[in-house]
């Protein structure tokens, strides 16, 4: 039975019954006892930690974009989200009037006013249209890392497992 890395179990030191004769209860194996205690504090042997070496060889495009295309769009709405917030403040406090007024008086129209949902609207679609340009330009990079890597051998990682 294998075992993912990311599962909450591995790594934990609980003791496994390793079963023997029928009738006879069943004894835990060495590797898996918890080490001996000498005093307070003090151990025999200390827990390893097993680290293994990975060397990151190839990116996949189509991953990166996928994953591009979502944290760009999470990051689209959050700052949507703030400049929603901020609007409503200004609103509140009366700065949009003050700044309605001012660019009403320097453009000399008297029917100036500030719409927001024709601001909102437009920033939405710049803003994904920049999710689209930036997630491509992430796998423009990921080709790129996939070449270098062919010539350098990748990026080398290392993975501990804590105790």
């Amino acid at each position: 039975m294998s075992r993912r890395i990311d599962d909450p179990g591995l790594g934990t030191a609980t003791p496994t019954a390793v079963p023997s004769r029928v009738g006879t209860p069943p004894t835990v194996s060495r590797e898996d006892a918890p080490p001996a205690r000498t005093g307070p504090g003090r151990t025999l042997r200390e827990p390893r930690t097993r680290q293994a070496r990975v060397v990151l060889r190839r990116v996949g495009p189509w991953s990166v974009f996928k994953f591009s295309l979502l944290f760009y769009f999470c990051v689209m709405l959050v700052v949507l989200l703030a400049l929603g917030m901020l609007y409503a403040v200004m609103g509140a406090v009366g700065a949009l009037d003050s700044i309605t007024d001012f660019l009403g008086e320097l453009f000399s129209e008297e029917s100036f006013a500030i719409h927001a949902g024709w601001i909102f609207a437009r920033l939405t679609l710049i803003g994904l249209l920049m999710v689209v340009v930036w997630s491509l330009i992430n796998v423009f990079i990921a080709f790129l890392y996939n070449l270098i890597s062919d010539v350098l051998g990748g990026v080398e990682i290392t993975l501990s497992e804590r105790r």
